[in-house]
């Protein structure tokens, strides 16, 4: 190992790139909570959701708060697969407030960008895209966050990009979504996060 290489392998292990870290041990759901009344739980060492009896909406988010960062994971659809993954965001009860990057079905917009209890629809992908969602096998998402940036990504193709300014002042928590109506299944794992200084 050259002498640059071996003080450039310090300063990282010393300062660090920004640190990854897992949000989800594969054993439980510590660090989370639950808001509603729909299913949340660890099997195989899988989080899985999945519509309860009540039908509604629900929530499974992180008790931190996370403001720049770049967040991947994987999910699988089951069933209907309408689901979430939220930033920014705060809940009471099953009202949430934030913005929610897609997970739905084909034809969708899984990858676009939805502000709930809001404006709506801030930015749909480009129909073409749809075709990098692969339904009812494993799916790699990849957000990134920052400032009043919001970059999205499935499996390698980027989704959205765009910038807004009240995203940019948001603070809050991560948060999956479960969709009402019922019929609801979707497994993650490897949920990993880096956040960015």
């Amino acid at each position: 190992m050259t002498r640059v290489a071996f003080l450039l392998v310090i300063l990282v292990s010393t300062f660090g790139l920004a640190q990854q870290k897992s949000l989800f041990n594969g054993e439980n759901l510590d660090g989370w909570t639950i808001y509603g009344t729909e299913k949340w739980y660890v099997a195989d060492g899988l989080l899985i959701c999945e519509s309860g009896p009540d039908k509604g909406y629900g929530y499974l988010a992180t008790d931190e708060h996370y403001k720049d960062f770049e967040l991947t994971l994987e999910f699988k659809q089951e069933a209907n697969g309408n689901s979430g993954v939220f930033i920014r965001s705060t809940i009471d009860g099953t009202k949430i407030s934030g913005w929610q990057v897609e997970v739905a079905p084909p034809g969708h917009d899984t990858g676009g960008v939805y502000e709930s209890y809001g404006r709506g629809w801030l930015v749909k992908p480009d129909p073409e895209k749809d075709k990098a969602l692969k339904m009812g096998e494993w799916n790699t998402m990849k957000i990134r966050l920052e400032g009043d940036k919001l970059t999205s990504w499935l499996n390698g193709t980027e989704m959205v990009s765009f910038t807004d300014e009240k995203i940019g002042k948001g603070e809050g928590s991560i948060a999956l979504q479960i969709h009402d109506g019922g019929g609801i299944k979707v497994n993650w794992r490897n949920i990993q996060i880096t956040e960015l200084d």
